[in-house]
């Protein structure tokens, strides 16, 4: 296996390009963000800066943390408060940020529950001068039809989209994808137990599907528009991400 082909089976492939996905999710962000789009944000695993870029622009302080050299370097093109160190152990003070996005990236760290541990830790805390700081979480759902981080077979990694693999049950599921983790709602309501968070938003999004409609771009819009639709419906079950919105409490509430 390739070094480039070991990497995205271990840290997925971040976004490289911005096309109609990737405004969505963001507009998600900025409207559950709320004024906290202005204040002190977190970009937690930002890959090569694409998110980060946008936010900042909003932003009174923008920070980025990548835990890979290659693209941490790429996303310091981008923006130069870019440190590379793993999220189980961030670098920053206790109540420092209003904001703090970890967009597809908890599935991939050693230890998931400490890095939303230190994610707790580095929110604001609300008091009277500050409110409360929120965490935009987005995380692959188990309930999706195809595991699209790729599977190992017979010793070999093979890239791409892998139907219903995410069905299997859980041992055998972690056979072929050992290096990656998908989530059901009880999954990420443990992730939180016992954390100074409240929930205050939760929902499944589908993709935007861009490659397909770059190749078939009738079908493929007519794809998009239906699952879309489908995020208002029980059968959000089976979109592709969970997104959660998480607020810091006071240490007494």
């Amino acid at each position: 296996m390739t070094r480039d082909m070991e990497k995205a089976a271990l840290r997925g492939e971040p976004s490289y390009v911005w096309r109609d996905g990737q405004r969505r999710r963001l507009k998600m962000i900025q409207a559950a963000a709320g004024s906290r789009i202005h204040g002190t944000i977190l970009d937690n695993g930002c890959g090569v800066g694409m998110y980060l870029e946008h936010l900042q622009a909003d932003a009174d302080k923008a920070f980025g943390l990548e835990y890979d050299h290659e693209r941490a370097r790429a996303a310091r093109q981008r923006l130069e408060t870019i440190v590379c160190a793993a999220g189980e152990s961030l670098p920053y003070p206790n109540s420092s940020f209003d904001l703090i996005l970890s967009h597809e990236v908890l599935e991939h760290v050693d230890d998931d529950r400490q890095s939303m541990a230190e994610m707790a830790r580095v929110l604001r805390t609300p008091d009277t001068h500050h409110e409360a700081g929120r965490i935009a979480v987005f995380v692959p759902n188990r309930g999706y039809p195809f595991e699209t981080h790729g599977v190992y077979w017979r010793g070999r990694y093979h890239f791409g989209n892998k139907p219903l693999v995410n069905y299997l049950p859980l041992m055998l599921r972690e056979r072929l994808a050992p290096h990656v983790r998908v989530y059901t709602r009880r999954d990420v309501e443990n992730l939180i137990q016992d954390l100074p968070l409240k929930v205050i938003s939760r929902t499944t999004v589908f993709g935007a599907y861009d490659n397909i409609i770059a190749r078939f771009p009738g079908p493929g819009k007519a794809l998009r528009t239906i699952l879309h639709f489908l995020e208002r419906t029980p059968f959000q079950v089976f979109g592709l991400s969970h997104f959660w919105i998480l607020e810091k409490r006071k240490p007494d509430a």
